[in-house]
């Protein structure tokens, strides 16, 4: 069971009326458990350091702390001498190694590397593989509790604290010492091994019950311990001593030696290989170019005895959904899922890039006149701040401000657009001079810029930075779009790249700032916690103000011409939202334990997952929490519109109804899957609400209504501009793309379509996709086109008759990736050559009615010469259905599961498309006979 919670990490974001709710709603005692950004700062001897037309400190104002332990004592990095001048990436999945928060804790709390947990002691580093999950506080959280099997160390080693001796993008190497030993041990995420290195004694595994050997090979010994395999491998010459728990071995001259956790006994061998290929650092690259972000991890190793220098990874899932490596048989058990091993050094991901916009298009569907006095209501307000005074609300401040400017450029209200603006300018121009009653300070030990008035454990545990900063950046994005010159590094400019070397610094080099502070490469998402200091490991409750960080660089990038910076921001949000979408909303439904009754978190742990939030646990917070600030960065969402009705219906279940405190946030969260619900919503109330203190009654307004004309965001189509969108109602696209520049551009979409953007401008255009094929969206009946038709038939024919077919179920076991009872549509007798950038598409609409938990599959497969064996087999990922009644569009947006064969002419070949339900216990409906029911193959 984990520890009571002492502190908390994260922001407390009241509603009106909720500062009354009791304090047992943090029922969280549950969790408690190189792009040029300017020159690189050295603060000076004096009290205040230029920036720009701005200034910072180099002391905090009186009466305030920096970073603390629990009891208050002043705290420094725990670093060796090796490391003491390297900036520190706190807010890391091991940010407790170098943080002592705990002044009885010189070591570190439970850190989870996956799919080993890991936890510094005197006599060296605890290891476990935790596969079993516990469902803990009432039913709201699931862990994977670390619980040690064995301690990896040297004989006698009894050390006074433990360091941070090395760190790399998703590694780090502990250090212990003792006066007599000194012990190293090499660790990161996706690490099915631990590299140890030590001197002044042998190596000692000490294992939690007596272990059982199933091989021993002299150096190479196989153990099982509480039901997990572990291999330790010493130096060739030497051999491991089994003394009951006690496991030892002499390393001669040597001075290393390693583990590896095993997927199963016979993995020995594989594993071997790679014992001595030690990891010595990792690093990930990106690129944005054309509609896709690709990333690409890599491992450096040194091969500590003969020629070896590959590895094993284990990838999360965010990450193999996302990539064609060749993956090995091999898996490990997770909290995010399960992780699927690589036998490579490196492996690359590419996904569809998730674009940001300033703001919504314009639409038909706005009244101009009502939405001028919803701004005037804000833009004229005696305190359009509310009398925020710390960094994060007036963060949030911020954002409801910068929100409404592009909607009032939209629709002309040019006065009002300027006054918000100057409003924006003058308080952040406050808050980047020094000396006054709000400024901002840098800390020379922990390399840090802190605002004052902090909050929320901002200076003490250097907490959330990234979310109070994300609301800066954003803004001063908004503000260049329309003021270069203010912009400018020798204006403002250079206070805002101190936010964003502070929490997303692009650079590995910067002396001042660690490279991506909070976050975490590997993990796919950002931490809070500045000190990690939980028995849960690190955690995250807002994911979306770290997607609003992100979005924030795209458009603050775009609008200075910083291409780097914003491609670094579309990398971060792209990889975040597949993280958001797996390990918080689980739209797939393959990540939380069936033991878990909850389809979404808010807030994910290292060992795993809890419904709740910090400060209350009312449903529409856990829901929103998740949601807000609603932005022209928040369309990513809408990629999952099934796993929205799925959180929605569960909010009004466990609220007892429809959403009354945080309503707008919520029915603008509903409109990015169903536009029309949430109107509906929206025109019931009729504006008589009581906005969240981030949002107003004009921008929820705006975007309701604009979305219910234009339709959802279609997130199967992408621009080659990260600065545009495409939303999809009734058969048309609404295309979209501001054009930050200085010369007009044409934007080209993944579907065909292209779209003339003048310079420093909008453009939006409706229509169908453009010319050529479209392997993202079938289209009606063409040659290579062919509607499912009722009888198990594929055809051409436009004249059959709409209709239904059922598909079987599941009978409740996982039939994922294996046909079972499948609803089969064939077409014989087919000639074509293979077109050329083309791939197999269909667009089919499924049903589950009121029936939970099924999912419906695909495999499309080519007989190339009709003699009835199948020389090509494609299976697409399930679509998981919502248990409401209604058709849902299902895919090969969904993503290749698997592919077999290679595609050739097809020569009175036959063509094959099997549905069946991969999960549930219930039978399921497809449509046939219309546009929605369409399979179109790669052939002309």
């Amino acid at each position: 069971m984990i520890e009571v919670l002492l502190v908390r990490t994260s922001l407390s974001r009241l509603a009106p009326g909720l500062a009354s709710r009791p304090a047992a709603a943090t029922l969280l005692a549950i969790a408690v458990a190189a792009v040029g950004l300017g020159p690189a700062a050295s603060p000076a001897a004096a009290a205040t350091i230029p920036a720009g037309a701005g200034s910072y400190t180099d002391s905090r104002p009186a009466g305030t702390s920096g970073p603390t332990t629990n009891t208050g004592a002043p705290v420094t990095p725990k670093l060796t001498t090796a490391a003491r001048d390297k900036p520190v990436p706190t807010n890391d999945w091991w940010s407790s190694l170098a943080y002592q928060r705990y002044g009885d804790n010189p070591y570190s709390t439970p850190m989870y590397g996956h799919p080993l947990t890991y936890q510094a002691k005197a006599s060296g580093l605890e290891v476990g593989y935790p596969t079993t999950p516990a469902i803990v506080g009432d039913g709201r959280q699931y862990e994977y509790a670390h619980k040690a099997d064995l301690t990896v160390g040297l004989s006698g080693l009894n050390s006074p604290d433990t360091k941070a001796d090395a760190w790399s993008d998703w590694t780090v190497t502990p250090y212990w010492a003792d006066g007599s030993r000194t012990f190293r041990a090499t660790i990161g995420h996706g690490m099915p091994f631990v590299y140890a290195k030590g001197s002044g004694g042998d190596a000692r595994i000490t294992t939690a019950s007596t272990p059982t050997v199933f091989s021993d090979d002299g150096n190479v010994l196989g153990i099982t311990v509480a039901g997990h395999h572990y291999a330790l491998f010493a130096p060739t010459g030497s051999d491991w001593n089994v003394s009951g728990t006690a496991i030892t071995a002499g390393l001669g001259s040597k001075d290393y030696f390693s583990l590896a956790v095993l997927p199963s006994t016979d993995a020995l061998a594989t594993y071997r290989k790679y014992a001595f290929s030690f990891v010595t650092g990792s690093q990930v690259a990106w690129q944005s170019t054309g509609g896709t972000v690709k990333a690409t991890y890599s491992l450096t190793t040194e091969a500590k005895e003969g020629t070896e220098r590959g590895t094993l990874q284990a990838l999360y899932r965010h990450q193999w959904l996302h990539t064609t490596d060749a993956l090995t048989p091999y898996t490990y058990v997770s909290p995010r899922g399960t992780m699927k091993v690589r036998e490579s050094a490196s492996f690359t991901t590419s996904q569809k890039n998730n674009g940001v916009v300033p703001a919504l298009p314009a639409s038909s569907g706005v009244d101009k006149a009502r939405l001028a006095g919803y701004l005037n209501e804000v833009a004229n307000a005696s305190d359009p701040f509310s009398g925020a005074a710390d960094t994060y609300w007036t963060g949030k401040a911020l954002g409801r401000l910068a929100q409404l400017v592009p909607v009032a450029d939209q629709i002309g209200e040019t006065a009002t657009r300027d006054k918000l603006l100057g409003l924006m300018k003058g308080r952040l121009q406050e808050w980047f001079t020094a000396g006054g009653a709000s400024e901002f300070s840098y800390d020379k030990d922990w390399k840090t810029l802190t605002g004052y008035p902090a909050s929320y454990g901002s200076d003490t545990e250097l907490n959330d930075h990234h979310f109070h900063y994300s609301y800066y950046v954003y803004a001063a994005a908004i503000i260049a779009q329309y003021d270069q010159a203010w912009a400018a590094d020798s204006a403002w400019g250079t206070m805002i790249k101190h936010l964003i070397r502070d929490t997303a610094n692009p650079s590995r080099t910067d002396s001042a700032y660690p490279f991506l502070r909070g976050f975490d490469v590997y993990a796919g998402h950002s931490w809070a916690s500045g000190h990690q200091g939980f028995a849960a490991g690190n955690n995250q409750e807002s994911s979306s103000e770290s997607i609003n960080l992100s979005a924030g660089l795209v458009l603050w990038g775009a609008a200075t011409g910083d291409n780097n910076l914003r491609d670094l921001g579309s990398f971060l949000l792209t990889t975040e939202s597949e993280a958001i979408t797996q390990y918080w909303f689980d739209a797939s439904q393959q990540v939380f334990p069936a033991s878990f009754g909850h389809d979404t978190v808010g807030m994910v742990w290292g060992s795993g997952g809890a419904y709740s939030t910090w400060w209350t646990a009312n449903p529409e917070e856990i829901h929103g929490i998740n949601v807000l600030p609603v932005t022209g960065g928040s369309l990513h969402l809408a990629r999952e519109k099934a796993a929205i009705k799925r959180n929605i219906a569960e909010m009004e279940r466990e609220n007892g109804g429809p959403a009354q405190e945080w309503r707008d946030l919520l029915w603008q969260f509903e409109s990015l899957s169903d536009p029309a619900a949430a109107k509906a919503k929206w025109d019931g109330v009729n504006g008589n609400y009581t906005p969240e203190q981030g949002e107003s009654k004009a921008h929820t307004y705006h975007w309701i209504n604009t979305l219910n004309t234009v339709g959802a965001p279609d997130m199967t189509v992408s621009g080659d501009l990260p600065t545009s969108a495409v939303f999809s109602k009734d058969g048309a696209r609404t295309y979209t793309a501001h054009n930050h520049g200085s010369t007009a551009r044409t934007v080209t979409f993944s579907d065909g379509k292209t779209l003339s953007v003048p310079a420093r401008s909008t453009a939006t255009s409706t229509g169908p996709g453009g010319p050529g094929p479209d392997p993202e969206e079938p289209g009606p009946s063409t040659g290579n086109t062919f509607r499912l038709k009722t009888g198990g038939v594929l055809t051409t024919a436009t004249t059959d008759p709409a209709g239904a077919d059922t598909v079987a179920s599941a009978d409740g076991v996982n039939r994922d990736g294996t046909p079972y009872r499948p609803t089969v549509y064939e077409v014989k007798k087919v000639n074509g050559k293979v077109a050329s950038g083309a791939a197999t598409a269909f667009r089919l609409r499924v049903d589950a009615g009121t029936k939970v938990g099924l999912a419906p599959q695909v495999r499309v497969s080519y007989d190339l010469t009709g003699d009835g064996t199948f020389d090509r087999a494609e299976t697409f990922r399930y679509f998981a259905t919502d248990p409401v009644n209604g058709w849902e569009e299902y895919t090969q947006a969904s993503g290749a599961q698997a592919t077999t064969g290679s595609l050739g002419e097809l020569k009175n070949g036959t063509v094959r498309l099997e549905i069946w339900n991969a999960l549930g216990n219930g039978t399921s409906q497809v449509q046939t006979g219309t546009d929605a029911a369409v399979l179109k193959i790669p052939y002309v």
